[in-house]
């Protein structure tokens, strides 16, 4: 009952963070509109995440789009979200660790900032439970490698195309 209202009151402090209100960039509020915040059913849906938790479900949800929306030719998973991932673009090789960072998906824990070397302008790198650890997630989005940042509260994402105004949007999801 607890959690229940924890994320009633955390969907109810972000309201007018729903759907890219407020979002200038056509392009972070297209990520926005149609990865983040998609809600129509997509393929994959029906066969996944069966028995998940409502959570991980959703979270799974977003690392099928995000993996559909990029296309990467490897992405690294260190959360155990390769059902999801692998759904989303079926010749995306999943690994633990790659020279260079399409597509990540890492725990706040997990090394995120050693990653950053291996990044470029398309890279993006989801990290999830930003909540357990918000000074270290601040602190990765005041790095000057970030660019575009998002904070679902549940995770967030990070982008570094340096042709972009660093940038940073809390989003309602």
């Amino acid at each position: 009952m607890m959690n229940r209202l924890r994320h009633v009151f955390v969907w109810l402090s972000r309201i007018n963070c729903c759907r890219g209100f407020g979002i200038q960039s056509p392009t972070d509020y297209a990520f926005v509109r149609y990865v983040i915040n998609e809600h129509w059913p997509y393929y994959a849906y029906e066969t996944m995440g069966r028995g998940d938790s409502w959570l991980k479900r959703k979270l799974g949800r977003l690392y099928f789009r995000m993996s559909n929306s990029r296309q990467a030719k490897t992405v690294i998973d260190r959360v155990g979200a390769s059902e999801y991932l692998s759904q989303g673009c079926r010749h995306s090789l999943m690994a633990d660790d790659a020279e260079k960072v399409e597509l990540a998906v890492l725990g706040i824990n997990d090394g995120v900032k050693e990653l950053f070397s291996r990044c470029d302008d398309q890279s993006v790198i989801a990290v999830q439970d930003i909540w357990l650890n918000k000074p270290l997630w601040k602190e990765l989005v005041a790095d000057n490698r970030v660019t575009i940042s998002f904070d679902l509260y549940y995770c967030g994402i990070l982008m570094f195309d340096h042709n972009r105004v660093k940038q940073h949007y809390k989003i309602n999801f």
